[in-house]
């Protein structure tokens, strides 16, 4: 008798087998890293092509596999009852359930499932042909099911549309963010990333060396005093103003200067005649927009002006790849930022035109850059006035005491950052 029940339970092993494969192959594809998929099918992987195909409608792949899981369960629970009424009468119900309660949490959903969840990929890779069959079998079933679920949730307002899809740009930072937190990526490589990630947010404006800051030269001077002011701005490109230095003429080379020089000497070169026709970009240009222009023009160098055409600064390839790499300081430049200077206390002394970008990589802080480029226009923002020396504000957790002032300009500040919680969690202990 043991025997026969015994062997009566090899269909329910069945279906706890296929039940597993089910919730397995669910935790598997919904997990699934795509971008790796997408990389294996690109080589040519055949089951990396039929995952692929299965997330291009998740909705239909996971219906599918609930439906399927859920008619074997129920399946196997019903044969359990049948075969188990026999022995135990009146009591059945309760054996039965107890007993696939326990089956069936062990080994079509817990064992399945951890399994999926540490062998992601290869899970994913090993069951994606036969569950696209799956898909094509039940289709009508899961088809008839969305539409029943969706017509319901439009009763509550959700509509089909209104589900958002997660921003790539987001999904790969918060990737990058989490592998360097767990020390897989160094964090000059997640500096670089997030700085290709985030060209397509930032514009001209944000990343432009501002009229102030810029070395351009008379047109009107004697012409050896143009020649000596360019090679002594130590630019590769350096614009020419007349009348005005708003008024920009043209942009020497000084690789035209110094051929010239060598064809003619140093006498018989008139920089003017070497200046090439500025090129002006608007300001609200997307960086993303303004690489690709520079490629195509092959040109190195712009001038920014807004929309009254009024010149505002200008911007560089150097300055984009700035953006990407960090700041990369020559061989005539010393090591180290010198208007960016910690101080034993833990303070930093800043100069006010220090990008809030550049302190936040460097840093690694958390200064909003939306409302202002530099730290001086974070201040001025947040303190609606143009603060005096000596006055002291504190912004998201930081300090900031501003030490000089020219004009309405901030020229430096002192910033105490936040006292990290391991910091005070450790002076409280001692």
């Amino acid at each position: 008798m043991d025997t026969v029940l015994l062997l009566s339970f090899v269909p329910i092993g069945l279906l706890l087998v296929v039940g597993a494969f089910f919730a397995g192959s669910e935790t598997a594809l919904t997990g699934v890293s795509r971008g790796r998929m997408h990389q294996l099918e690109k080589d040519g992987s055949v089951a990396a092509r039929d995952v692929n195909r299965l997330m291009g409608d998740r909705e239909r792949m996971v219906g599918a596999l609930l439906l399927g899981n859920t008619i074997v369960n129920i399946l196997a629970t019903s044969l359990a009852t049948s075969i188990l009424e026999t022995r135990f009468g009146p009591q059945t119900v309760l054996v039965a359930t107890a007993l696939m309660t326990v089956l069936i949490l062990f080994f079509v959903e817990v064992l399945p499932k951890t399994l999926a969840i540490a062998r992601t990929d290869r899970f994913a890779l090993a069951v994606a042909t036969p569950v696209r069959l799956v898909v094509l079998v039940l289709a009508p079933i899961v088809n008839s099911v969305q539409f029943m679920v969706w017509r319901v949730l439009a009763l509550f307002g959700v509509r089909e549309q209104d589900e958002e899809a997660v921003e790539a740009h987001e999904e790969i930072r918060g990737t990058v963010n989490l592998h360097h937190k767990e020390g897989a990526v160094e964090r000059e490589h997640r500096d670089m990333i997030a700085g290709v990630l985030d060209l397509h947010e930032l514009t001209v404006g944000d990343v432009m060396v501002h009229r102030k800051s810029m070395v351009s030269v008379d047109a009107g001077l004697p012409a050896a005093e143009i020649l000596k002011e360019v090679l002594d701005a130590n630019h590769t490109r350096v614009p020419l103003w007349r009348e005005q230095p708003e008024n920009i003429i043209g942009i020497v080379h000084t690789k035209d200067i110094v051929r010239a020089i060598i064809e003619h000497g140093r006498a018989g070169v008139d920089v003017g005649t070497l200046a090439t026709a500025p090129w002006f970009v608007p300001e609200t240009t997307g960086v993303a927009e303004l690489l690709t222009s520079f490629r195509d023009r092959r040109s190195h160098f712009a001038l920014v002006v807004d929309e009254y055409g009024a010149l505002q600064g200008l911007i560089t390839l150097e300055d984009i790849l700035d953006e990407i790499f960090g700041q990369i300081p020559d061989e005539h430049e010393e090591r180290g930022r010198p208007d960016v200077r910690r101080r034993p206390d833990g303070s930093f002394l800043v100069d006010g035109s220090v990008p809030i970008r550049d302190l936040n990589r460097e840093l690694e802080w958390n200064l909003p850059d939306e409302e202002a480029t530099t730290i001086a226009g974070l201040v001025i923002h947040e303190a609606r006035t143009i603060p005096e020396p000596g006055q002291r504000f504190k912004f998201f957790g930081f300090e900031f005491e501003i030490l000089r002032r020219q004009r309405n300009q901030i020229t430096a500040l002192r910033i105490v950052p936040p006292v990290p919680a391991v910091e005070i969690g450790a002076g409280e202990t001692g």
